[in-house]
């Protein structure tokens, strides 16, 4: 995991939102997701500089409009965000959260 990931699985585990429980690494049919919420059918992604670029980029939006086509909400977070806004960070997936 890089550090980014790390700072998020620290608060996310073990039930510490609401007590939903977060997945790390979790296959969805062919794609491993970073962080997974069954409960709440949420996926979350902490994406590095190589996610901006154009065939990444590309990528990215087929695999999350096929998590969409699921039923799954996507959350995409940039790992300057996480390492430096880590509570904007987990407001917005309690947010989410929240909203099921």
């Amino acid at each position: 995991m890089t550090n980014a990931e790390i700072l998020l699985w620290s608060v996310i585990r073990l039930k510490q939102l609401n007590g939903y429980q977060f997945y790390r690494q979790r296959i969805i049919d062919n794609y491993i997701v970073d962080f997974f919420c069954p409960r709440a059918k949420l996926v979350v992604e902490v994406d590095g500089g190589q996610h901006y670029s154009g065939e990444t980029e590309e990528s990215d939006k087929r695999r999350d409009e096929y998590l969409t086509s699921l039923g799954l909400r996507v959350l995409r977070f940039n790992d300057i965000d996480v390492l430096k806004n880590i509570e904007g960070v987990v407001g917005n997936i309690l947010g989410n959260l929240k909203a099921i």
